[in-house]
């Protein structure tokens, strides 16, 4: 591995950073929107005990909430991803939490709005769309709403909820000081003594490094740092439990799960169904392990060893320029309307690429109605690539449910949140293998795809399954202690990669470095988008136009439909496990032609 200096913000060339100017041009202006926001908010609460007076007031309270949304939305995207550019900055950290506070007030204003929409009777709400014509724009929102009538509770209550909508957000906000500002790991050092600057930024990097003592030492450094802090980490994931249910109890949810998914409208089964058909091909993964195992020629088989190239001699830098046309060639199947929104983002800096000191780790995409915003941390690997791919996937399904449908209707929920970004990188994976028939560098592709379908099919439910068990201990009044944590996370790594892996004290505290379980229940869907999403590539390339607009159309529906209706329409049908089933028979077939191709290797 290269060993290179992490550069100060003020290093990277403006054309490598996103254009958070198109939001707004300076903080001052910022402040003087958000100082409007008060104003919205008495205008707001001035509808309170009047919703069921007439259609009129119901569609003036939507129209006007509707616009603070926008608005509040701009204000929200230019603050955290200014504090996301360093966050050790604590201008903007303030402003951030400004923000959340404003945020949280306006909450605490509407929230008699649920309760008077649910007291509204259904021949009362039907008159009112025959009387008032324009209020057919929110039909779909109000049935959504009224669709948890037993679980929204008195205008008291509801407003005494929203108030504490700040306070649950602490143990999602200390974990992100924590681990993306706090935390230092000592230096990474190679085979040959040089020290190399751990982050979590560049970890991934390190593990995908063919030198072994540099994996190691990369590993050891970063988990003995989250073990050090462990029982900080585990009192943060506690309280975080613990806000989920006492929000859940307080709705009559008999359940965390059931209520985080019945929020986004998906039966509690389609989590369930999940865990049991990866279950049922447990053998296929631990049938992987012992083929990198064989081919890395090691004795043990550590986790710092699954991210390697297994044909490392094919590895190469890949110049971002040259990751950008790759992505744009290889989502040709999409249709050139699509690809030329993408060439819009790639010109347009939409994207902020390069890691910076005190920026936040990882990748994502944010879907300002403006444009979307995309934070990688690009290091020229394939990985890296595929990355790129994936979060132009996220900002593209934005993009057409924001240009498509009315502000109400154009969020899509988190269930099919990465359904288009995993279908992205399925169909780059399927353009680098159409360029290549030689053995060793189709071996590598072949790699990374089961390299895929491990970290996002299997380990992902692995997350999603160590998320369901700690919310029954906590649903069971036990405490997240470190020690229980770092037990059941060793169970679940022993059960998912089998007995040719070693699994040591160190990863099983990987959970302390995993940011998704502050997202109450999201892990799950990577798993389910990515089962999707390879039907719906596989439907692309094999049908064309037609299943092309079918796709289309799923990306510019927000939520306008339920998800489970949205994919339906798409021609995927997720209350089923044929796509997870179809989806790991793939992974199947990929292994054969994996062994296929390294036998003699």
């Amino acid at each position: 591995m290269e060993e290179k200096k992490i550069r100060q913000r003020s290093e990277i060339p403006a054309g490598d950073k996103w254009a958070i100017e198109d939001l707004y041009a300076s903080d001052e202006l910022w402040e003087q929107e958000l100082a409007t926001l008060s104003a919205d908010q008495d205008q707001l609460a001035s509808f309170a005990g009047r919703l069921s007076d007439g259609p009129d007031t119901l569609y003036d309270y939507l129209s006007l909430m509707e616009q603070v949304n926008v608005k509040a939305g701009l204000l929200g995207n230019y603050c955290m991803r200014k504090a996301d550019e360093d966050t050790r900055n604590a201008t903007y950290q303030a402003m951030a939490g400004k923000f959340m506070s404003v945020a949280v007030g306006l909450g605490a204003a509407t929230s008699f709005d649920t309760p008077e929409i649910m007291a509204i009777s259904d021949e009362t709400l039907d008159g009112f769309y025959t009387a008032q014509p324009k209020l057919e724009r929110y039909r779909r929102y109000l049935t959504d709403l009224r669709r948890r009538k037993e679980h929204i509770l008195s205008p008291a209550e509801e407003k005494l909820l929203a108030a504490a909508g700040e306070m649950a957000q602490a143990p999602d906000t200390i974990y992100g000081s924590f681990a993306d500002a706090d935390i230092t790991f000592a230096d990474a050092v190679d085979s040959e003594g040089k020290s190399h600057p751990l982050t979590q930024g560049n970890f991934v990097a390190c593990q995908e490094s063919t030198d072994r003592v540099l994996r190691k030492s990369a590993y050891e450094s970063l988990y003995r740092s989250f073990s050090n802090y462990r029982n900080t980490a585990a009192a943060l994931l506690n309280a975080q439990g613990k806000q989920l249910k006492f929000f859940a109890d307080a709705r009559k949810y008999p359940s965390t799960l059931e209520a985080s998914l019945d929020g986004n409208n998906v039966p509690t089964s389609v989590y369930l169904n999940l865990i049991e058909a990866v279950h049922q091909n447990l053998d296929k993964m631990h049938r992987y392990v012992r083929l990198r195992k064989k081919l890395l020629g090691v004795d043990e088989l550590h986790f710092y060893d699954i991210y390697t190239p297994l044909m490392a001699d094919v590895d190469k830098h890949i110049p971002f320029t040259q990751a950008k046309e790759t992505v744009y060639d290889a989502l040709a199947p999409l249709g050139e309307d699509y690809r030329k929104i993408l060439r819009e983002g790639f010109d347009n800096r939409w994207i902020d690429v390069y890691e910076n000191v005190g920026k936040r780790g990882g990748a994502y995409s944010a879907g300002a109605s403006l444009h979307p915003y995309v934070l990688l941390n690009y290091t020229g690997t394939l990985d890296s690539q595929f990355v790129l791919a994936h979060e132009m996937g996220h900002a593209l399904h934005s993009y057409l449910s924001n240009k498509t449908q009315n502000p109400i209707d154009s969020q899509y929920v988190i269930f099919v949140a990465e359904v288009a970004s995993t279908c992205n990188e399925a169909l780059l994976m399927e353009h680098l293998l159409s360029k290549t028939a030689e053995k060793k560098e189709r071996a590598y592709l072949i790699n990374h795809f089961l390299e895929q379908f491990k970290g996002t099919l299997y380990r992902q439910t692995m997350f999603a399954e160590f998320e369901l068990n700690i919310g029954r201990m906590i649903g069971e009044g036990k405490t997240l202690t470190a020690d229980a944590l770092c037990a059941e996370y060793r169970r679940l790594n022993e059960l998912y990669y089998g007995p040719d892996m070693v699994v040591d004290d160190q990863i099983a505290v990987e959970w302390a470095r995993i940011p998704h379980f502050y997202f109450d229940y999201y892990v799950f869907q990577y798993a389910t988008g990515y089962s999707a999403a390879v039907a719906l590539s596989r439907k692309i390339l094999s049908e064309g136009e037609s299943a092309v607009q079918d796709y289309l159309s799923f990306l510019s529906g927000g939520c306008s439909r339920s998800p489970i209706d949205l994919l339906k329409g798409a021609g995927v049908d997720m209350t089923t496990t044929e796509p997870i089933n179809q989806a790991l028979e793939l992974f199947g077939r990929l292994l054969d032609e994996m062994e296929e191709l390294t036998k003699d290797l």
